[in-house]
């Protein structure tokens, strides 16, 4: 019963989603790469939380699966401010694009050796995000080189690519790269609740558990002023990300 309520509310949220996105192209708001861009992101996010609830089953906990969370289906995962309200926002006021799904939930004592597999299952995200920019990465390379070569953008500082410039396909995965890539790098930041604190974590005296994770959500604070009030270093990581990445896949 609790599903077919919020049915409705997800439907409406997408409904102005798509809305403000159309809206945003037609008046030059937002480009289609932006488009393309929030199109990878949401795959992304969820198969990010998916692989935290596997690798936690394969370790003896099946809170996520219980929960009906081990799905691709997006409406399980979505959160309706992280996952759209929050990066259209950013998209349209042309911020960098950040946001976040529903996290999949875990009992750690409920894992068989909770210390060692607490950090399997917080690096489990950011391991499935770098396989899938690798993956990406390999099928752009095929498709620059041997189908569509990607023509660089010169002038008097040099030259460069523009991704609006490549073929329908190629943008695709290159942007599901650039994403898969980000999310991973961002992650591993080692500040609760980011995947990366769990190796913090794994260093902190069993006796000190308790009062970590009741501050641990605290910090969620941390990352969003991060993001939201220093965007020029997120545009000059993301600018440096997106380099480094193209230099190795094409």
């Amino acid at each position: 019963m609790r599903s077919s309520q919020q049915l409705p509310t997800y439907i409406v949220i997408a409904a102005i989603a798509v809305g403000v996105a159309v809206l945003a192209v037609r008046h030059h708001v937002v480009t289609e790469q932006t488009l393309i861009f929030f199109g990878a992101f949401i795959p992304a996010v969820i198969l990010h939380e998916v692989s935290h609830g596997v690798v936690a089953l394969w370790c003896g906990d099946d809170t996520a699966k219980r929960a009906g969370r081990l799905t691709l289906n997006p409406i399980k995962h979505i959160d309706p401010i992280g996952s759209v309200v929050l990066p259209l926002i950013l998209a349209v006021t042309g911020a960098p694009i950040f946001g976040w799904a529903k996290p999949v939930p875990v009992s750690i004592d409920r894992l068989r050796h909770p210390r060692n597999d607490a950090v399997l299952v917080g690096l489990a995200g950011p391991a499935t995000n770098i396989i899938l920019a690798a993956l990406a990465g390999l099928a752009f390379h095929e498709l620059a080189v041997h189908v569509w070569t990607p023509a660089p953008v010169c002038n008097l500082f040099g030259c460069s690519y523009d991704p609006s410039t490549f073929a329908l396909v190629e943008q695709i995965l290159f942007w599901f790269g650039i994403v898969n890539i980000v999310l991973a790098a961002f992650n591993m930041i080692p500040i609760p609740p980011l995947d990366g604190s769990s190796l913090v974590e794994r260093l902190i005296p069993t006796s000190a558990l308790p009062g970590y994770y009741r501050m641990r959500m605290g910090f969620l604070v941390v990352v969003l002023v991060l993001v939201l009030f220093d965007q020029g270093l997120l545009s000059r990581v993301l600018g440096d990300v997106e380099n480094w990445y193209f230099s190795l896949v094409i």
